[in-house]
């Protein structure tokens, strides 16, 4: 039976994502891991990060909106690994925060080819956040 994250996937990349991930916080450890990929060789699922305190954390956790970067300057000084991201022919991204009650439990990340996130398009993926959002939460309490 598909997953959670599988069917947001599956609704994501109709709309052309390339690339989908879900990372998980945890603020305890001061990381997020990644708890699902689209690309097990680049982003494998065991993988995490450290939770850096910077304009994109203070922005997407912090204030938990979504971020949005259309073209590779734009989230190259926020994400260490820029250079493999745009060796995949990606150069936009969005990062959706996942909320339940004041606490962001994680985010889902959407990358596709530079320009992709039209206001049009960054409201669908964000209709399909809302509409999978319980799922999502439900999903992330597995850990």
């Amino acid at each position: 039976m598909p997953s959670a994250y599988d069917i947001l996937h599956a609704a994501c990349a109709d709309l052309g994502i390339r690339l989908f991930t879900i990372t998980t916080q945890d603020e305890a450890a001061g990381l997020a891991r990644r708890a699902y990929t689209s690309h097990p060789v680049e982003y494998p699922v065991s993988g995490t990060k450290p939770l850096t305190r910077d304009g994109w954390y203070d922005h997407c956790i912090t204030g938990q909106q979504v971020f949005v970067a259309n073209t590779t300057p734009e989230f190259a000084k926020y994400f260490f690994d820029h250079a493999l991201i745009t060796s995949l022919g990606l150069g936009s991204c969005i990062n959706i925060p996942v909320v339940k009650g004041d606490r962001v439990l994680g985010t889902i990340n959407l990358l596709a080819e530079e320009l992709h996130f039209t206001p049009e398009k960054l409201a669908a993926y964000q209709a399909l956040a809302t509409t999978h959002h319980a799922a999502l939460v439900a999903e992330m309490a597995k850990g």
